[in-house]
């Protein structure tokens, strides 16, 4: 992975906890990781872990980015090869689906001309509703690569499908998606 360049986005979800091991794995790999966390991501995790794993600032705000004067979302979109956003919250997939660009992660998702993985995590009662369902074949028809959750006990002691998938495996398709050998 030396010298490729990535955006990994964090959104509100408790398993934003494991993007920190698949943060950690990349940039080990020698790839160049900027992460970009929602507000409601800084509630599970720091932008201190991301900074110190990436040794890179994190991105949060729209407009409170030093050093972008064509704005974050275009700066980083126009630098970064592949984008996977881990975990994607059920409303993070709504909003994708739609178009809607309310925060940087979302808005530079429609600067950005790369691919796109997503690896959903939430409730399972709530990865089973028909509009999570709707937004995840909408999003797939988009060209997202969605990497789905897998099964086990969830944050809220239930069993189900849900469970963001492992920092391993989502590592494993990013490598795919760059075409890059297994290792």
């Amino acid at each position: 992975m030396t010298g490729r360049e990535l955006i990994i986005g964090v959104t509100g979800g408790i398993a934003a906890y494991k993007t920190a091991a698949l943060v950690s794995q990349l940039v080990q790999g020698g790839a160049g990781v900027s992460v970009v966390m929602t507000e409601s991501a800084r509630r599970f995790i720091g932008p201190p872990t991301f900074e110190a794993l990436t040794g890179r600032a994190v991105h949060v705000g729209v407009f409170d980015e030093v050093g972008h004067p064509l704005g974050a979302h275009i700066d980083l979109a126009e630098q970064a090869e592949l984008v996977c956003v881990a975990p994607a919250t059920a409303n993070f997939l709504a909003k994708a689906a739609g178009g809607l660009a309310d925060d940087l992660l979302s808005t530079l998702l429609l600067s950005f001309a790369g691919k796109v993985l997503m690896a959903p995590a939430m409730n399972c009662e709530m990865w089973a509703k028909a509009a999570v369902q709707r937004n995840v074949e909408q999003l797939r028809r988009d060209g997202v690569t969605i990497i789905d959750p897998e099964e086990g006990w969830l944050s809220c002691r239930k069993q189900g499908a849900g469970r963001m998938a492992s920092p391993e495996r989502i590592r494993e398709v990013i490598v795919e998606q760059l075409g890059l050998p297994r290792s």
